[in-house]
């Protein structure tokens, strides 16, 4: 075995989230934080433990949910003091839940949260309600879209900053407004 293998690529550009164990393995706020924290770089159980602050044996432990459920893989492993060291990294650069379940929408926003509680930075977090037509709200979520993913990555010092962007149509109510 080579003391380094090259990092790969995610394999996928976009995984769309359907499998009932994927939907499980969404559904705790640490594993959202894991999967936040592997979108950029491939990292060891320890540089996550590190940087979530919680203990290597969790990490892993959800680190093992995740990989089993294949949300995130092992891109490279190295050789150090005679053990290998794993770094996992997402399997798919964009995730979709197509068909969002409770559970896993609300441990999307409580990891959200705890990361807003973190952020040492002023925050921005802004809640509308906008009348659209069916046009011009695919048209907002389009643009919405377009402005994250072509957002000019900065060089590696400069701090990591998170995204939340979600468009829904409220559901109808019987009572008017």
């Amino acid at each position: 075995m080579p003391d380094q293998t090259s990092p790969q690529p995610p394999p996928e550009d976009v995984l769309e989230i359907g499998a009932p164990e994927q939907f499980a393995a969404l559904a705790h706020p640490l594993r959202q934080r894991l999967l936040f924290a592997l979108g950029h770089r491939p990292a060891t159980v320890r540089q996550l433990a590190a940087q979530l602050d919680a203990k290597k044996g969790n990490v892993a432990h959800h680190l093992k949910v995740l990989r089993e459920a294949g949300l995130i893989h092992v891109a490279e492993t190295r050789q150090v003091r005679g053990g290998t060291e794993q770094y996992y990294q997402r399997t798919a650069r964009h995730m979709i839940v197509a068909e969002p379940q409770a559970a896993g929408t609300a441990a999307m926003f409580a990891a959200f949260a705890q990361e807003l509680d973190l952020s040492p930075a002023d925050t921005h977090l802004t809640l509308r309600h906008l009348r659209l037509s069916p046009a011009k709200a695919r048209e907002l979520g389009e643009t919405l879209a377009q402005l994250v993913d072509e957002a000019e990555e900065d060089a590696e010092d400069q701090p990591l900053h998170g995204a939340l962007v979600a468009l829904y149509q409220q559901a109808r109510s019987d009572h008017p407004g």
